[in-house]
C-alpha cells in the first residue's frame, strides 16, 4: 500500500498533468474544445481568451509539478484544489443551465470533482503534519 505522502505526490502529479493537457488542448484546438465541452463555438475574442486561459493552465501545471527534493507540496495542493473545486462548481452551473452541454461536459465535471476530493484529502494529510 502506498504511503500517504506518496499518494499525495501521485494525486498532485495527476492533477498537474490534467491541467497541462487541458491547457495544451485548449490552446491548439479551442474550437474543438468549445464543441466537445459546451456544444458551441467561440467567437474570435473567445478563442483569444481561451488561449490566454490555456497559458494560465500551463503555468498552473508548471508551478505545481512535483519535483524531487521539494520541501512542501502544500502550495501545489492548495492551488490545484482551488482550481478543481472552482472548475467543477462552475461547469456544474453551466451544465444545470443546460444551454452549453457538449459530450465532455459531464465527464469534465466528474473529473474535476474527483481531483477536488483527492486533493482535499491530500491537503488534510499535509496539514496533519
Amino acid at each position: 500500500m502506498l504511503k500517504r505522502a506518496e499518494t499525495s505526490k501521485w494525486t498532485i502529479l495527476a492533477a498537474a498533468v490534467e491541467a497541462a493537457a487541458t491547457g495544451l488542448f485548449l490552446f491548439f484546438w479551442p474550437s474543438l474544445f468549445a464543441w466537445l465541452v459546451f456544444n458551441g463555438e467561440f467567437s474570435d475574442a473567445g478563442r483569444a481568451l481561451a488561449r490566454l486561459a490555456a497559458i494560465a493552465l500551463l503555468g498552473l501545471a508548471l508551478a505545481t509539478w512535483p519535483m524531487s527534493g521539494a520541501t512542501s507540496g502544500l502550495a501545489s495542493v492548495r492551488a490545484l484544489l482551488a482550481y478543481n473545486v472552482l472548475a467543477a462548481v462552475y461547469l456544474l452551473y453551466v451544465g444545470i443551465d443546460g444551454q452549453l452541454t457538449g459530450i465532455l461536459l459531464w465527464p469534465a465535471i466528474a473529473l474535476h470533482a474527483i481531483f477536488a476530493i483527492l486533493l482535499g484529502r491530500a491537503w488534510l494529510v499535509t496539514n496533519e503534519r
